[in-house]
């Protein structure tokens, strides 16, 4: 079976872990936040991956770039949330503060791929 590029970048993997520790978290929140909050949280982890993986299907490294800039918003979004969450006490700080490592290290990871494809 095939691999493709996105796949072996370390960002994307990583991005996936905050898929699955954002779906983790947010299934002790509010009922009646199902169609709210837990959307928008879900919805903005999973688009840090999608965008990476979107835009390494994209010819010109320029290109490539404007998704890494997508994935980075997305992941500032999430960001925000988390901390709206923890200040609703809907988690706790350990999880903030566990979020906030992975959340960082993508950023990291994020910043580093864009100033590579805009080197190019």
């Amino acid at each position: 079976m095939k691999e493709y590029s996105f796949e072996k970048l370390e960002v994307w993997q990583l991005s996936r872990k905050l898929v699955k520790l954002t779906y983790s978290i947010t299934t002790s929140f509010p009922e009646e936040e199902k169609f709210g909050i837990i959307n928008q949280m879900r919805r903005a982890a999973i688009s840090v991956s999608s965008n990476i993986s979107e835009g390494s299907s994209r010819n010109s490294y320029k290109d490539q770039a404007r998704f890494t800039v997508i994935s980075y918003g997305s992941l500032m979004e999430l960001l925000n949330q988390y901390i709206l969450s923890n200040d609703l006490e809907w988690i706790n700080n350990e999880d903030l503060i566990k979020s906030r490592i992975l959340i960082e290290e993508i950023s990291n990871k994020l910043n580093g791929l864009r100033n590579y494809q805009l080197s190019k």
